[in-house]
């Protein structure tokens, strides 16, 4: 990397030749805090081929994604780690592709649309706990991640995928503990090497175009013979035009219903197992959530006219995601040369910016590492720096379905916890495993108790 006058940001030294990479492949959401914490708003990370710049403020972070974002792409990190099983997908597409893609999904993603999705949200939900006792251990991690993707197949694609949905899970969590390890790898291989991972990969990245191809052939099927499909998101991108009057290829189509098929369910999936182990772990929590639950909705099923009256159930669903990001990392790439904190960088300069690190800020968050959802309840988001928290993202590429997200992980809290509460063995450890997600490792399991 270039310097500045023969200086870079400050930052840790690391070890010749490798810098942290290995500190970073064992901790990457500890390390990343450790240097924002000692060496300011911006650092400078030493790794083996190519060092990253760490930024720690919301006005740098604002500099990158919302005042400049045609001097950033995506980079090789993540996208690299996505493209085999998103391809040109929003998440990984960029510049005009991508505004065409964005434009032409942008329509289904509407609230008065989102809000005709809840119905379906929340009679998934009661199904999937129908056969729920007492005294169940539940592994909730992986029961969101069920729940989570059947709603995404039914709302979005308008199919059933209920038995496929452990498979699927599987898949999912095996592709990216494959594709993460590779990214952090000190030593990279080519991904047509042979590799004992490489093979058990690809069944799974088979299976899952298969069964993607599988939804868009049943949907062609369906409306070649007539059937009203209803206006899904899959039918919306179907019928999509572009301004010049084209619409999407098949391979577009692929990918696009690819990346809503995974995002569509994955952060939803993992923000609510998050939620239920720090609902077990802060009774004082539950027991006011439960509370006004009982007020607003008396047992009955929930609606989206019901949010607005649950202000302490959003500003949990707010506080998870501040403690614990589905999208704990955001990277770009620099294009062409960057002024940013003061530090001029040459092309191709990555920059790194974690929600993970900024969300337990102390200069933003009082007791940053304390789950208290009532600071989101007298006007903080309003008085943060705009990405001092920014759980979706921010700028032109915000996340399309955080109105979604957060109206489905309302919808599914209301619905569970009604019936039942959640609790945690004694001695219990859960820690977070930064995959693509931030999932927890060894998954949450939990015993149900019922509501009185």
């Amino acid at each position: 990397m270039a310097r500045n006058n023969h200086r870079l940001p400050p930052g840790p030294r690391g070890w010749p030749v490798f810098g942290v990479a290995l500190q970073l492949r064992r901790d990457p959401v500890g390390l990343l805090t450790r240097i924002a914490r000692q060496y300011g708003d911006i650092a400078y990370i030493p790794l083996i081929l190519q060092s990253r710049i760490l930024i720690n403020h919301p006005d740098l972070i604002e500099d990158v994604i919302v005042r400049q974002p045609q001097k950033f792409g995506k980079g090789p990190g993540i996208k690299g780690a996505a493209k085999r099983l998103l391809g040109e997908g929003l998440l990984t597409s960029e510049g005009e592709l991508w505004r065409r893609q964005r434009r032409l999904a942008q329509p289904a993603f509407h609230r008065q649309r989102i809000n005709e999705y809840a119905k379906t949200m929340v009679e998934q939900a009661e199904a999937h706990i129908r056969n729920w006792r007492a005294g169940d251990v539940r592994e909730m991690a992986d029961e969101m991640m069920a729940l989570t993707l059947v709603i995404a197949v039914k709302t979005l694609f308008g199919t059933e995928l209920t038995d496929e949905a452990n498979r699927v899970g599987d898949a999912v969590t095996l592709l990216m503990r494959y594709q993460i390890q590779r990214l952090r790898n000190p030593f990279k291989f080519s991904e047509k090497w042979p590799t004992p991972a490489k093979r058990r990969a690809d069944p799974a990245y088979a299976y899952l175009d298969s069964l993607i191809y599988g939804i868009i052939d049943e949907r062609r099927r369906r409306r070649a013979a007539g059937q009203d499909c209803g206006g899904d998101v899959l039918s919306l991108l179907m019928d999509a035009l572009d301004d010049d009057g084209s619409q999407m290829s098949s391979k577009q189509l692929r990918d696009e219903v690819m990346t809503l098929f995974i995002a569509g369910h994955e952060t939803t999936a993992v923000t609510l197992g998050w939620a239920w182990h720090l609902l077990a772990n802060n009774p004082n929590v539950e027991n006011r959530l439960a509370a006004e639950l009982r007020t607003v909705l008396a047992g009955r099923t929930p609606a989206p006219d019901n949010l607005q009256k649950l202000p302490y159930l959003d500003a949990i669903i707010r506080e998870v995601l501040r403690l614990y990001p589905a999208a704990y990392i955001i990277q770009r790439t620099s294009n062409e040369p960057i002024e940013l904190g003061g530090y001029h960088f040459p092309t191709n300069t990555t920059i790194l910016m974690s929600q993970w690190v900024m969300h337990r800020d102390p200069r933003y968050f009082d007791q940053p590492e304390v789950f208290r959802p009532e600071r989101w309840l007298d006007g903080l988001a309003d008085r943060l720096p705009a990405h001092a928290y920014f759980p979706f993202g921010g700028g032109p590429r915000r996340c399309i379905g955080q109105l979604f997200a957060m109206m489905e992980a309302a919808l599914v809290m209301a619905t569970l916890a009604q019936r039942f509460r959640f609790t945690e063995s004694p001695g219990q450890e859960v820690v977070p495993d930064p995959l693509i997600t931030l999932r927890a490792r060894g998954g949450i399991p939990m015993t149900l108790v019922s509501r009185p």
